[in-house]
């Protein structure tokens, strides 16, 4: 019979206690190496507090250092626990953050949505022209577009692959400003690399009035739309294209349809 946390006696708690400093420290340092957000120490035991734990429950040093051994052993034998502490404990902190940033998420830039513009389940999309995997997601994405006709799909372009995704992004907010969003949307992702050339041959398939495209792109609220998107994904860890988020989680990767229907579908449930 499993004990309940609260009637586990002092010696074992202090036990847990020191297995999760141990297992803290190698997320933190694994997150270090992988250059992904550092854990935040302020919840965790201090030393101080951890020494007079195990010195309350009897626990010696030599007990101590056995039980590190057989953590640390634990560890090198099942390696694998590693990335997916990391990747637990970046959901935490994300999730976090969400409920804070969740209004922002949630607006898009005037005109930068897709599906329903009314829809009453959001889903955010931080994407790069540039990226292969965002292309990939495309057809998922209208297949959820037309599977979900309450779905409104905020796009925050995230410019940080190659040094033609800020053009491409700028031409895409231009677009959303003449009301043509979706249309640039397809024909960026239907066409070439970004370049100047596909560029501007998405524009025109996208019906765009490129004088006034070029004069919206000098504004400074353009640059001010990037720089908000890339902070946004800096305070939520994100560092790759696509990156989604849906309710209450944030979902990296091209993950497929299903996977995303499926968040959509918890949303829901949540609300």
């Amino acid at each position: 019979m499993n004990t309940p946390a609260t009637a586990r006696p002092p010696r074992n708690r202090a036990i847990l206690a020191l297995a999760g400093v141990v297992a803290l420290a190698t997320v933190a340092g694994t997150a270090w190496w992988f250059g992904t957000r550092s854990v935040d120490t302020a919840s965790q035991m201090s030393d101080a507090q951890l020494e007079k734990s195990l010195a309350a429950a009897g626990i010696d040093g030599r007990e101590r250092a056995a039980i590190e051994g057989l953590i640390r052993a634990y560890i090198l034998q099942h390696p694998e626990i590693i990335p997916e502490a990391v990747q637990a404990l970046q959901n935490k902190e994300a999730s976090a953050q969400i409920g804070a940033m969740r209004g922002a998420l949630e607006t898009p830039f005037p005109g930068a949505v897709l599906g329903n513009p009314q829809g009453t389940v959001t889903l955010v999309e931080f994407t790069d022209f540039a990226c292969g995997y965002c292309r990939k997601s495309v057809a998922d994405l209208e297949a959820l577009i037309a599977e979900n006709p309450d779905l409104r799909v905020v796009v925050r372009e995230l410019p940080i692959i190659s040094d033609q995704s800020a053009p491409a992004s700028r031409m895409a907010l231009a677009a959303a400003a003449q009301g043509k969003f979706a249309a640039f949307h397809k024909a960026m992702f239907a066409g070439d690399n970004p370049n100047p050339a596909s560029i501007e041959a998405a524009a025109r398939t996208a019906g765009l009035d490129l004088a006034a495209a070029k004069a919206f792109i000098a504004r400074q609220e353009t640059e001010a739309e990037l720089a908000r998107n890339v902070d946004m994904a800096r305070r939520l860890g994100v560092n790759g294209t696509p990156a989604w988020l849906v309710g209450d989680q944030l979902i990296a990767g091209a993950v497929g349809k299903e996977r995303l229907q499926e968040a959509l579908d918890a949303a829901r449930k949540a609300r």
